[in-house]
């Protein structure tokens, strides 16, 4: 695991305020949203300012290419690091 996997997956328990689940627990291919972790589009959103916050990424559209970015912590520690690559 990537340390930026390691840090997105800390940034979803943090910001999301997940009791029940630690970082460590979450695998980095498992979906984010419906059978796998369980978010929904609350969490998306809340989880959008915290990405922007932390590493200063603005997600300005919803499009079905940034939903597949944000299908689990793998794909989308591929879009963050080349959204820091743009810069």
């Amino acid at each position: 695991m990537s340390d930026l996997e390691l840090d997105i997956k800390r940034l979803i328990v943090e910001a999301l305020k997940l009791e029940d689940i630690s970082a460590e627990d979450i695998d980095s291919d498992e979906a984010l949203f419906g059978d796998g972790l369980g978010l929904d589009s609350i969490d998306a959103l809340e989880l959008g300012v915290a990405i922007r916050q932390r590493f200063g990424i603005t997600i300005e559209t919803v499009s079905d290419e940034i939903k597949a970015h944000f299908a689990n912590v793998r794909s989308l520690a591929r879009f963050i690091a080349a959204k820091q690559g743009d810069h």
